[in-house]
């Protein structure tokens, strides 16, 4: 049972943080509830970050998950600017950058990941960036316009969605654009040889160059300012600016320190926690980008990266910190918009996990969805691109663990409510 004098405190101020403190609340928690977090802002959403708001079109104060008044009125503390520097589990005790003390009866880790760093030289230069926090959407918002006015050149590292984003935005803006990847075609990770290629002609028919099967070597400069960068197959591209983004690393130092368990980086890293998103402490949870799950539907530990987990892996962390029966289940979704091409990815299909991808509708007019199937007929993942109303149904699939047809998936004639068993 959980009581008026316990203590509930939650390190992270992101969106699972806030969702997670919105959500003790809601379920009728009246102890305390601390909200410790590293930036000065108050909770936001990242994904405006590298979409409306860096794109112009979404004003800055529409980021925030609550206005800053929800929380005095919800009984939130807040600490605003102040990073949780050492956990110490035996005392249950959490410690400020400032030399703060803070007691906890139980504890939520929604500390996020951080970008990967460059290790190469030049990275010091005024003109390299990274995009993870609001403060780093403002500088490149203002970067892109000015590269747009002056018909400057933005060179960026890694064609995941991060860098594709930026790509679109950067040339809304009117910049020329190049990205470095090493692999032989956007995404190829996460959406393998098959339609990687179907985002690098979108974004080629809208001006960007790319550059696959090279990497940063060096990043050259004059006077504190970016003049070029230098890749590994002896190329060299001019550049004004530079956008690092090359993935994100979990941020679980302080986990670390405090001797939870972890997944190793190989296995995708963060804090191993199991379906009730329970560490290996049992009075510290972890969720969002940080917490590396047990799955109950894709029998396996997954760690996920994107706003969807954060959004409901906050409330299904305070639900089991009340107590409650919980088994966060929920099929992976992230989402994406690049020029006029939107589209939803829902489950699991890392390379080597497949046997055959499937599609349904017209590739060639980006209107279409693509379902990725294991051995066995199983469908592991699902995108749709530029075709709506169909993720629930993907994810409801998935889900089911059937054999599916391929002939069924790629009839448009076939309801894929229809094939569920």
């Amino acid at each position: 049972m959980v009581d008026a004098h316990q203590t509930f405190v939650i390190v992270g101020g992101g969106l699972a943080g806030a969702k997670a403190a919105e959500t003790l609340r809601a379920e009728g928690f009246t102890g305390r509830v601390i909200l410790i977090c590293d930036e000065r802002d108050h909770p936001y959403e990242r994904p405006p970050l590298s979409k409306g708001y860096l794109l112009g079109k979404e004003e800055r104060d529409s980021v925030f998950v609550h206005e800053p008044a929800w929380y005095a009125q919800a009984h939130i503390e807040l600490h605003l600017g102040q990073p949780a520097v050492h956990l110490d589990p035996a005392a249950k005790t959490v410690r400020l950058g400032d030399g703060t003390l803070i007691a906890y009866d139980k504890l939520l880790l929604a500390t996020g990941a951080e970008p990967r760093r460059l290790d190469i030289p030049g990275t010091g230069l005024a003109g390299v960036h990274h995009l993870r926090r609001l403060a780093h959407a403002e500088r490149l918002r203002g970067v892109l316009a000015s590269l747009g006015r002056d018909n400057g050149h933005l060179v960026i590292a890694g064609a995941g969605w991060i860098g594709l984003e930026v790509a679109a935005a950067a040339r809304s803006y009117g910049a020329e654009v190049t990205v470095v990847e090493p692999a032989p075609t956007p995404l190829h990770g996460i959406l393998g040889p098959e339609l990687g290629g179907l985002f690098a002609d979108l974004h080629r028919e809208h001006g960007v160059r790319f550059h696959f099967g090279a990497r940063f070597t060096e990043i050259v400069g004059q006077d504190g300012m970016v003049l070029a960068v230098r890749t590994d197959d002896g190329e060299e591209h001019p550049a004004h600016d530079v956008l690092a983004a090359i993935g994100a690393a979990p941020r679980t130092a302080l986990a670390e320190q405090a001797g939870l368990d972890l997944v190793d980086r190989e296995a995708g890293g963060g804090i191993a926690v199991d379906a009730a998103l329970r560490t290996s402490d049992p009075y510290i949870y972890a969720a969002g980008d940080v917490a590396a799950a047990d799955h109950p539907v894709l029998d396996g530990r997954l760690r996920v990266e994107h706003w969807a987990n954060a959004l409901n892996g906050g409330p299904a962390a305070a639900q089991a910190m009340l107590g409650q029966d919980v088994s966060y289940d929920r099929i992976p979704y992230f989402f994406s918009d690049q020029y006029d091409v939107g589209m939803e990815y829902s489950g699991y299909a890392p390379p080597g996990s497949y046997a055959q991808v499937v599609c349904r509708g017209d590739v060639a007019k980006r209107e279409f969805i693509a379902f990725w199937l294991g051995a066995d007929g199983r469908l592991l993942a699902g995108m749709n691109v530029n075709v709506w109303d169909v993720a629930g149904s993907i994810q409801q699939l998935i889900r089911s663990g059937a054999s599916l047809a391929p002939e069924a998936l790629a009839d448009p004639e076939v309801p894929l409510a229809s094939l569920l068993p």
